[in-house]
């Protein structure tokens, strides 16, 4: 898994990049790239599956927490590009109710507004 940071306006993109995997996570996993940010005073997260192919469950559960911590800080995360069967294992867990989801970048975007 690759994660690239990147900023619009006032919302920090997170582009994901490779499986999530447990035994692919180098370095940083989302739970953490996503708490140093909430701690760097971002509150605006828009996280960009385009180029995830899998998710298994230390996936979910890094989306369950970054949600969960975001949201107790008064900030909103939102899926972009999620690919049909990971959107299939969102409505499994039932996190698909947690999140907005979007195809588009720049609708994201004005979301947060």
């Amino acid at each position: 898994m690759d994660i690239k940071i990147r900023e619009r306006n006032d919302v920090v993109i997170i582009d994901i990049g490779g499986d999530i995997r447990q035994y692919e996570v180098k370095g940083f996993s989302l739970y953490q790239h996503v708490k140093d940010l909430l701690h760097a005073g971002k509150r605006n997260l828009l996280i960009n599956f385009e180029k995830v192919d899998f998710i298994d469950s230390l996936g979910v559960g890094d989306l369950l927490s970054s949600y969960v911590s975001t949201n107790n800080l008064g900030g909103k995360i939102k899926l972009m590009r999620v690919a049909p069967k990971i959107r299939l294992i969102l409505q499994i867990t039932l996190m698909d109710r947690l999140f907005e989801f979007f195809d588009d970048e720049d609708a994201a975007i004005k979301s947060f507004d």
